[in-house]
């Protein structure tokens, strides 16, 4: 297996984008790639908004900036990853565009590439069974926001071989980042215990067990954690997190894995999170209050 150089991330979404600009200041050439020009514009400005950020924090040079942004390469043209030795995909969590997207890769990378999904919670396998090269796919599932949170889950399948998942730890590591080896199960490690956790949460508001900002101060002041599940879940996006759930109860058939009342509701009147300015909290005001839905 090749050396990796160049990098292709597919996506310049909030994680797509995260992942290109992690990747480019790392030294790789980066090809990121979108399917219309305003969402590769904006995932562009993104990355030159967050590195101008930590310039003027003086946490990176501005010549260090201008090498990352010199090593990006937008495009909205698949055949721009055929000299890609790894692409990563971070498009939307539908099991469908995925394969028809991996499929259209493989017609147009090299047979040494290496493919991976940034999926928080489908199948690796399910995944590299519908591709030309299932042995050499692997999945690289980052946080957000990718340049500042640390960990990787590094997911093989029963196909990945020993070659690739080396490969693709070693990249994760070559980023800065911590990376951990996990199985491919529906979740992975992270996913599998946090998910649970923030509908338990739903599930006590509902119950009456306590106010939203409440559950959230407990949280944060008992156990340490930096935000409570509310805040979390509007950081996530509520329709993401409910598209987790569908997904993780399908698997395991299990009632915690199942979508509350209210946050399905939620999902389906736009109450998003931030993304949407409204979720459990309304942000629209100079300090986050509780949304007039959950009053």
């Amino acid at each position: 297996m090749a050396e990796i150089r160049r990098v292709g991330v597919v996506g310049a979404g909030l994680m797509g984008s995260g992942i290109a600009q992690v990747s480019a200041g790392a030294g790789y050439e980066t090809v990121v790639r979108e399917v219309e020009q305003g969402f590769l514009d904006r995932g562009m400005a993104r990355i030159t908004k967050t590195l101008d950020r930590a310039v003027a924090k003086d946490k990176l040079g501005a010549a260090e900036r201008d090498a990352a942004v010199g090593r990006l390469h937008p495009t909205l043209d698949l055949a721009d990853f055929a000299e890609c030795d790894l692409v990563i995909e971070a498009i939307t969590e539908n099991l469908g565009a995925k394969h028809e997207l991996f499929g259209a890769l493989g017609e147009v990378c090299g047979e040494s590439a290496v493919f991976a999904s940034n999926t928080s919670s489908l199948s690796i396998t399910e995944l590299a069974a519908r591709t030309d090269r299932p042995d050499r796919f692997v999945g690289l599932h980052f946080f957000s926001p990718v340049p500042v949170m640390p960990l990787v889950e590094v997911i093989r399948c029963g196909q990945t071989s020993d070659e690739t998942f080396d490969c693709a730890f070693a990249f994760a590591e070559s980023l800065g980042k911590s990376p951990i080896a996990c199985g491919d199960n529906t979740g992975f490690v992270v996913n599998r215990l946090l998910v649970p956790y923030m509908l338990d949460a739903i599930r006590a508001y509902e119950s009456g067990v306590a106010s939203i900002p409440d559950i959230d101060k407990g949280l944060r002041l008992g156990c340490g954690y930096p935000m409570g599940p509310f805040t979390l879940g509007d950081f996530v996006g509520l329709d993401t997190l409910y598209h987790i759930t569908g997904i993780m109860y399908e698997e395991y058939k299990e009632a915690r894995f199942a979508s509350p009342p209210l946050l399905r509701r939620m999902h389906l009147a736009g109450y998003h999170g931030r993304k949407t300015g409204k979720g459990f909290y309304d942000y629209s005001g100079d300090e986050p209050v509780v949304s007039d839905f959950v009053k």
